[in-house]
């Protein structure tokens, strides 16, 4: 029998987080995956999973049927990669380990992206490399509608060192999983950026695979796309692994940003962070946050916690945040989550403009203070940069 604890501190603004917060009625590690699209029919949006989704607007992305995979010459989208020489790339078959080691399929659109991937990018950093410059990889749309599938393996081997950018960008239905191995000892950092075209739409799995000892960190910042789902997935392969989950996100009138993680503790002696961090502004402005964290009865002695903190910066806008925390044994160091959404805080203008700071810089300093202790730990200059620089372009559109 599993203990379904709730540590939340949580601080609402009715007008913007939505109610139905509720414990699923199945266990986070009950749910389905599977390689056989027949598995997953068409969601309608009144599933777990997709409820807060707007499923009817990506009926596009869920049909099964053949598109060319990326890096094939397709139409719709098309990837480039830069990686020092150390890098192997390759390509993977259905069935060819390690694909499928890490990612198996959880829902429609990731079972869909598997199927009609014939040939999964491989990159492959060998055991005991430290890379001096990250790898880049370039997912490219080449026009809105136009429908495209990808699947990408990373493989971290024991005892590496490296940096994965994926950046997505451009125009196009997308459906992409990320499957990521890292070796024993191996100390990974995956970036992936959406800084999509207003007109594009991304569904994503990324899931991770962390072995003994392991260092894994997942870092995903979305500020670009119509609509975007990214299921982000953590399980250990060994004990003493560390997986760190960061999210940063700003939605504009009109767009749908949707961030869901599951750690799955499933051996002992492991840790994991998530921290997520998002701003809205403008009519129908929409973020989902869902994390879930699951502690099996093999997996003492772990450490775990997760956040979600949203700013809502004007009226219209909705952020949902979900925290989820399902423990199956007491022998842990620590668990526990937090979840919070709010308004701006107009203590903290007036007391900028009573220091003669103008109204505008005044809002612009307390979202970047609010978004700077998660953007810190990304640690990555050229990404933070970017991300800043977006967040100051979000900003000079914000409603006065």
């Amino acid at each position: 029998m599993s203990l379904l604890t709730d540590k939340a501190t949580t601080h609402t603004d009715p007008s913007s987080l939505a109610s139905g917060a509720a414990v699923p009625d199945v266990s986070r590690g009950a749910r389905k995956t599977s390689f056989d699209v027949a598995d997953f029919p068409v969601p309608h949006g009144r599933e777990e999973d997709w409820r807060f989704t707007p499923v009817d607007r990506l009926s596009g992305l869920f049909t099964d049927h053949p598109t060319d995979g990326l890096g094939t010459g397709s139409e719709a989208a098309s990837v480039t990669v830069q990686a020092p020489d150390e890098v192997l790339v390759s390509t993977l078959a259905p069935g060819d380990a390690p694909r499928g080691t890490a990612l198996v399929p959880a829902d429609r659109a990731a079972v869909v992206a598997s199927a009609q991937t014939e040939k999964a990018l491989h990159l492959t950093i060998p055991a005991e490399a430290e890379l001096a410059e990250p790898v880049r990889l370039t997912v490219t749309g080449h026009g809105a509608g136009r429908r495209s599938n990808g699947h990408c393996v990373i493989e971290a081997k024991h005892h590496s060192k490296a940096m994965v950018i994926v950046t997505h960008e451009g125009s196009a239905d997308h459906t992409g999983n990320l499957e990521v191995i890292v070796g024993d000892g191996a100390d990974l950092t995956v970036v992936t950026l959406q800084q999509w075209d207003d007109d594009a739409n991304h569904l994503g799995q990324h899931d991770a695979l962390v072995g003994n000892s392991a260092t894994y960190k997942h870092i995903a910042v979305t500020l670009g796309g119509a609509i975007v789902r990214i299921n982000s997935n953590v399980r250990y392969a060994g004990s003493g692994g560390d997986a760190t989950l960061l999210g940063v996100y700003f939605a504009d009138a009109g767009q749908h940003l949707e961030h869901r993680s599951f750690v799955d503790h499933n051996a002992p002696h492991c840790t994991s962070h998530v921290t997520y961090k998002g701003a809205l502004q403008g009519q129908s402005a929409h973020t989902v946050w869902v994390g879930d964290v699951l502690i099996r009865a093999e997996a003492e002695g772990i450490e775990t916690y997760e956040q979600n903190r949203n700013l809502v910066l004007t009226d219209g806008a909705r952020a949902d945040s979900v925290p989820n925390l399902e423990i199956e044994t007491g022998e842990i160091i620590g668990a526990g989550h937090a979840s919070s959404t709010g308004r701006f805080d107009d203590e903290q203008l007036f007391y900028l403009q009573a220091r003669g700071i103008p109204e505008r810089d005044a809002r612009r300093l307390v979202v970047r203070g609010f978004f700077a202790d998660v953007v810190s730990k990304i640690r990555v200059p050229e990404v933070v940069d970017a991300v800043m620089e977006a967040i100051e372009i979000e900003l000079s559109q914000a409603t006065e």
